[in-house]
């Protein structure tokens, strides 16, 4: 029986997500999930050509028919089933779930196999439907038993994992189900024991899985698919950031569903390339989706940053649009093959726009899935993925019904996907103003990646869990967004409140829940209610961050911290960790002319070092200790 393991913390606290396929928390869970997908996709893929090139139905208005009859069958069981299924999963134990519907996995793949051997199309397209059907309820417990085997700042990392896994089977299914097919003895032989053998490795891999142990075991299941499939849409909207994601998630498969599916008949009727190119095209899409996935945990400091998800959404625009521009019409009749197309430099940059687009997408969709998990109520997690996926589902529908309507307008494939960049950043601009968060971490991510070149000394010294004060010395005005963009949790920042109004800056202070002080003769009231509110914070658990100087060095030193640090931790007492920021001293920023924000800015990725002590608890720190502290960091 497997042993329980829940967020085992690794001794290497900065390896990279590929220590994760080490590790048996994960790599089980991986190669599952990773063979689940593979087995759909040669699956799909055999039986499409199957049914195009070798049924009885082949060459036939019939045969178009039937494979849109199956298309619908695959994806109608995510509307049908999700919500029963994200119940099973909060109910019970997950790592054996997995094994069962593995186990069921192998009797369809059966079941296709005889279907196969003989060419019977109607069976066939029942175990479609069955496939379609495990892997809703899959689904679910897909994306919630990741948050409960890895760490927070782990989550980016797997999901990237996950993502990439998922594309790659994609794409490696689709052609190991085209060539297989294809040979001889392909669809009587080769096929049933491809889809057997993936079938049998995916339970195998599935009985080393951790326990998962169920998040809501007294739940009552309600059987009733149609009134679940509602409440769990309805639930959706509990936590608005959580909807606003699913929403962004369920847009990029509306997206995905755009571009993949309309891949074949771009390439034969916009470009005259042949099946050679259409294969090319895809591998290209989701090596960028694995590209931009892997590279988010190296951009994101392995914190759940909200700032690429604008990222991910600007390039989706930009090379979504250059698609149309950079199709050149073909002008000859027969379809040239792959190396006529790759020899022909007016393709390359339509290739770049494809691979960037998988890229971007990758970049913008794994903070949405890490986010969806770390911020949905645990016990309500799996229900809320489910959600996600009946959303997913109802998109994938909408951009077929999407590309049917504007093709037959009259629109060509092109301008198809010109249109769709443009509700992409239609969609993006709307979420971004119901959810000011996403655009707020975009400028922070900016302002830190881009404009500075940070060296980062000893943060892990900031607990991961628990209320605790980060104490600076306070050199300019993007002290707090430096150290934010920095540090892996939130940090609620204690702020002057002139300095909180600033314009601008007055956005991302707001968003980010900062707080606004004020000296008790400029405004009573306000410095009360920030120790209050100060006072909150740290008895649920957060990060506040005060700058004790009480204003900005005007020569460069530290100033004497004030003793209000005593008066928060004799009423919450937590630890205190001193942190040292060196490099923006005679910035744009800073106070070295007299006046912040004064004259032309003149530095730009301007070297800066922060560096965390080792915390003191409320008993060792005081205004005094704080600022020897510091003090020590600096010299």
């Amino acid at each position: 029986m497997p042993k329980i393991i829940l967020q085992e913390k690794s001794e290497d606290s900065s390896h990279s997500q590929f220590q994760l396929l080490k590790e048996n928390r994960f790599r089980p869970f991986f190669l599952t999930q990773f063979f689940g997908a593979f087995n759909d996709n040669v699956f799909k893929n055999a039986l499409f050509i199957l049914i195009a090139f070798q049924s009885s139905y082949a060459g036939s208005t019939d045969s178009t028919n039937i494979i849109n009859l199956a298309a619908i069958l695959f994806i109608a069981p995510f509307l049908l089933f999700s919500a029963i299924a994200g119940q099973i999963a909060d109910r019970y134990e997950k790592s054996s779930l997995i094994r069962r519907i593995k186990l069921a996995e192998i009797c369809i793949m059966l079941v296709a196999a005889f279907g196969f051997y003989f060419q019977i199309i109607p069976l066939l397209l029942f175990a479609l439907f069955s496939m379609g059907m495990q892997s809703s309820l899959f689904g679910p417990i897909k994306y919630s038993i990741i948050p409960q085997h890895l760490k927070k700042d782990e989550l980016v990392g797997g999901n990237a994992l996950v993502e990439t896994a998922t594309f790659g089977a994609i794409l490696l299914g689709t052609m190991l189900g085209g060539i297989l097919i294809g040979l001889s003895a392909g669809a009587k032989l080769l096929i049933p024991f491809a889809m057997l053998t993936l079938a049998m490795l995916g339970f195998l891999s599935s009985i080393k899985i951790p326990l998962a142990p169920a998040v809501d075991p007294n739940l009552k299941l309600k059987w009733n698919t149609l009134s679940e499939t509602f409440n769990n849409l309805g639930s959706l909207r509990e936590n608005r950031t959580v909807f606003n994601s699913v929403l962004g998630v369920s847009w990029f498969w509306f997206l995905g569903s755009t571009y993949i599916t309309q891949l074949p008949n771009f390439t034969r009727l916009s470009l005259g390339a042949n099946e050679q190119v259409v294969t090319f095209f895809l591998a290209l899409f989701c090596i960028g989706i694995g590209i931009g996935s892997l590279t988010c945990e190296r951009l994101s400091n392995r914190t759940i940053e909200l700032g690429l998800v604008p990222v991910g959404s600007i390039g989706l625009t930009i090379f979504g649009a250059d698609l149309f521009f950079a199709t050149t019409t073909h002008t000859t009749a027969e379809l040239i093959g792959f190396k006529e197309f790759i020899y022909n430099q007016t393709n390359w940059r339509l290739i770049l726009d494809i691979l960037l687009l998988g890229v971007f997408g990758g970049i913008y969709i794994v903070p949405l899935y890490a986010l969806i998990q770390a911020r949905s109520n645990p016990k309500r997690r799996s229900r809320i993925i489910a959600g996600n996926n009946i959303l997913n589902a109802l998109f994938i529908i909408v951009a077929g019904i999407y590309a049917i309507a504007l093709t037959r307008a009259g629109l060509s494939i092109p301008q198809l996907f010109l249109i769709a960049a443009i509700l992409n950043a239609v969609v993006a601009i709307y979420i971004y103003t119901l959810i000011p968060e996403f655009f707020m971490r975009f400028v922070v991510w900016i302002l830190v990646h881009l404009v500075y070149r940070i060296k980062k000394v000893n943060l892990d010294n900031i607990p991961e869990e628990g209320a605790a004060i980060v104490a600076c010395n306070h050199v300019s005005l993007m002290d707090a967004l430096i150290i934010g963009g920095c540090v892996r949790r939130p940090i609620r920042f204690v702020m002057y409140h002139k300095v909180f109004n600033i314009p601008f800056l007055r956005f991302i202070f707001k968003t980010a829940n900062a707080i606004p002080i004020a000296p008790k003769k400029e405004d009573p009231e306000l410095l009360e209610q920030a120790y209050s509110q100060i006072a909150s914070e740290l008895q649920m658990g957060n990060v506040v961050g005060i700058f004790p100087e009480g204003k900005l060095t005007l020569d460069g030193e530290i100033n004497d911290f004030k003793t209000g640090i005593e008066r928060i931790l004799k009423e919450t007492p937590v630890p205190v960790v001193p942190i040292a920021l060196e490099g923006m001293w005679g910035s744009f920023f800073s106070n070295k002319h007299g006046k912040p924000l004064s004259g032309i800015p003149r530095r730009l990725l301007a070297k800066i070092k922060i560096t965390a002590a080792k915390p003191l608890s409320a008993d060792q720190a005081s205004a005094a200790s704080l600022q020897k502290a510091v003090s020590e960091l600096l010299n």
